[in-house]
């Protein structure tokens, strides 16, 4: 059973913010960035109440702030309500979360589940907490998105960790896969989304820096990152330090497929092939208009 602990404040966000020039350059960078993937991927509507879900992490206070200030400016009226799941981790500070929530007049919900026991108990000796705990994390989060009545579930994913799914996929799972902006969670209840999609992990580090979230790490359980995954972000951390443009344009590029030069029979019907259909079909127009992500990351740099 769930055992919910709501907040009784009303929306009244309006944090102490720092006055630094170069705040604002990242503040005006990110909301750029958070704009055009919730427009391009109509991710929220009017009328739509937004669950974000928040672990006290970096990536989940950065998406959590830009919404809240998106919802202050926005032409279309949605809800936000910020949850936390208490998984019972050794050690969880939990008095950080809901002090933050109401220092900043944030209404939200802690749900105290004892996922980190059978997380023990089910995960094989010698591999990490990570597949599991997030399983169960998935579950218990969604199963509240429904009782709350939400219509969006937020996720805190920003572009590396898009990135970083396509190659475990593409090295270790043989498929070209990775995170989707916007999807449907595979119990078909639930619509997720994932606005930090097209920023950058620098710039989060950079703003939750910035704004002094406090912070709680990740590690509590004892597990260490996926090691194939680390290896990874490595490469892709080592990639942007020595070609800075590369990372832009593979993100580029998982916007802008074409299944007729790849190998799937499933995605483009080859036996059919003739002088008609030779190429996939794009509208002229809708090319020419769609989002150039390559330049966007350095328009506000």
């Amino acid at each position: 059973m769930y055992a919910p602990v709501e907040s009784n404040q009303g929306f009244n966000f309006k944090p102490e913010l720092p006055t630094s020039s170069a705040y604002y350059r990242l503040l005006k960078k990110l909301r750029r960035q958070v704009g055009h993937a919730i427009r391009d991927y109509k991710m929220i509507e009017d009328g739509d109440k937004v669950m974000v879900c928040v672990s006290g992490g970096k990536d989940s206070y950065t998406l959590l702030d830009i919404l809240l200030q998106f919802k202050r400016i926005a032409p279309i009226n949605f809800d936000i309500v910020a949850v936390n799941l208490d998984q019972k981790q050794p050690g969880f500070p939990e008095d950080v979360l809901p002090r933050y929530m109401e220092e900043n007049n944030i209404p939200y919900y802690i749900l105290e589940k004892d996922t980190y026991t059978i997380t023990k108990r089910l995960t094989p000796e010698g591999k990490t907490y990570c597949a599991v705990c997030s399983r169960l994390r998935r579950g218990s989060l969604y199963g509240f998105a429904q009782e709350i009545g939400a219509t969006k579930v937020a996720l805190g994913h920003h572009r590396d960790d898009i990135m970083a799914t396509f190659f475990l996929n593409l090295f270790h799972g043989g498929s070209l896969k990775a995170m989707p902006p916007k999807l449907l969670s595979s119990d078909k209840k639930n619509i997720l989304i994932r606005p930090l999609a097209y920023v950058e992990e620098k710039d989060i580090i950079k703003y939750a820096e910035m704004r002094k979230f406090p912070i709680i790490p990740c590690n509590l359980c004892g597990s260490q990152e996926n090691l194939q995954r680390a290896i990874i972000n490595d490469m892709l951390r080592e990639w942007d330090k020595q070609y800075p443009k590369r990372l832009h344009s593979i993100f580029g590029a998982l916007q802008n497929v074409s299944p007729s030069q790849l190998a799937d029979r499933e995605l483009f019907d080859f036996e059919a092939l003739d002088g008609q259909r030779e190429f996939d079909l794009k509208d002229p127009e809708e090319l020419k208009n769609r989002l150039d992500v390559v330049n966007l990351s350095f328009a506000a740099d």
